[in-house]
């Protein structure tokens, strides 16, 4: 996506780098205090506890963008998060309505690192899954194909669906939006994210073999036959989360073994069999309300995100909390925003001279727009 058109930094990136934390914290407070309520920063579950403390919404991808998008006081945007998140924030914070109740100003999107972006997401470009669509289309009517693409995405790929009468779905309410799939079409072509649809359908009884998976780097019909594509209900897209896609059984087998009584908490985009062998799995909202419910003395082992199960720890210290892996594992993206970036990012906003501005093309963020609210018109399960 391209980016607004904004002038040359007035302060440069490098005069931040040697800056103590204490520092950086002082200035991004003050340009906090200065610009008030007509400031809105977006912290992700994910990021580094440092620019967490400093955020003034805490959440997941689509709650942060909701939130800020319903803020009547905001006039710009820093989102610590990746790429697509800052996509999807501007789509919803800049509609044609809200701009024109704003009277043609739009709310700048700032996301501080442009290396942020999100591995899962760019296993899936948008010529690889028009690519797609179209070998599909020489085996199967895509008339009866509904494209599914997780949050996790870029703007692009939520437009496809959006133009192919498709839906956008979060790890929340995947299986609700398959029912709304499966209500209107045989198949569905799930992507990025493997694991997410495969966890989902089988649930829903879906069966192994009618869920082939689409390799955009292989050979004709995505490394399947057509009597595969034929015989399927779930096309899954080969990808994944690096983070999640890390955690195995033998995680899972060495805690039970360590720590009886301990209870296993994934998130969906693990593995098949880290999925199956867990006592509980949700999405990041509801691993933290698992958690925060959860009596004193509980014992759990965490299959996510490090920094969001080490925060989890520090907050519940009446808890056993552990990772679910001997080796550490972050998101390396989400890592990339530290202090330094988010202080050069809002002092050159307080300036005149923002960077970093994500803003989606018009003809994307309106189909972008029809696929996110179809999904948001139904109810999370």
């Amino acid at each position: 996506m391209p980016l607004a058109t904004a002038p040359a930094p007035t302060y440069p990136l490098a005069d931040y780098k040697p800056l103590s934390n204490e520092a950086l914290h002082e200035r991004i407070a003050a340009v906090r205090r200065d610009w008030g309520k007509r400031l809105l920063i977006l912290g992700h579950h994910y990021q580094q506890d440092e620019v967490i403390a400093l955020a003034d919404l805490r959440g997941d991808s689509l709650q942060l963008s909701q939130m800020a998008a319903a803020s009547e006081d905001c006039q710009a945007i820093v989102f610590c998060g990746v790429h697509f998140m800052a996509e999807t924030a501007d789509i919803l914070a800049n509609r044609p309505e809200k701009v024109a109740e704003r009277g043609g100003e739009r709310i700048p999107v700032i996301l501080p690192d442009m290396a942020a972006g999100c591995s899962m997401a760019d296993m899936a470009a948008i010529e690889q899954v028009e690519s797609c669509w179209d070998e599909l289309g020489e085996v199967i009517d895509t008339a009866d194909i509904t494209p599914v693409t997780y949050i996790n995405s870029a703007a692009s790929l939520k437009a496809f669906c959006g133009k192919h009468d498709g839906i956008v779905c979060t790890s929340s309410n995947a299986k609700a939006v398959l029912d709304w799939a499966f209500a209107r079409t045989k198949r569905v072509l799930f992507f990025p994210d493997q694991h997410l649809g495969r966890n989902t359908a089988r649930a829903m009884g879906v069966p192994l073999a009618q869920m082939p998976v689409w390799n955009p780097h292989g050979d004709e019909l995505g490394g399947n036959t057509e009597e595969q594509i034929r015989d399927s209900r779930v096309l899954l897209w080969q990808g994944h989360c690096s983070v999640h896609q890390m955690f195995t059984r033998a995680h899972v087998d060495l805690f039970r073994e360590k720590h009886p009584g301990i209870k296993i908490l994934v998130h969906p985009e693990c593995p098949m069999e880290v999925f199956d062998a867990a006592d509980l799995s949700g999405s990041t909202g509801k691993i933290i309300r698992i958690i925060d419910e959860a009596p004193p003395g509980s014992k759990w082992a965490i299959g996510t995100e490090l920094h969001l199960v080490n925060r989890l720890k520090h907050e519940h210290p009446e808890q056993e909390i552990h990772f679910l892996s001997p080796v550490v594992c972050m998101c390396a993206t989400m890592y990339r925003i530290d202090l330094a970036h988010l202080c050069w990012s809002l002092e050159n906003l307080a300036a005149g001279t923002p960077v970093n501005i994500i803003e989606v093309d018009p003809d994307t963020a309106h189909w972008a727009t029809v696929a996110l609210e179809r999904m948001l018109a139904m109810k999370a399960n």
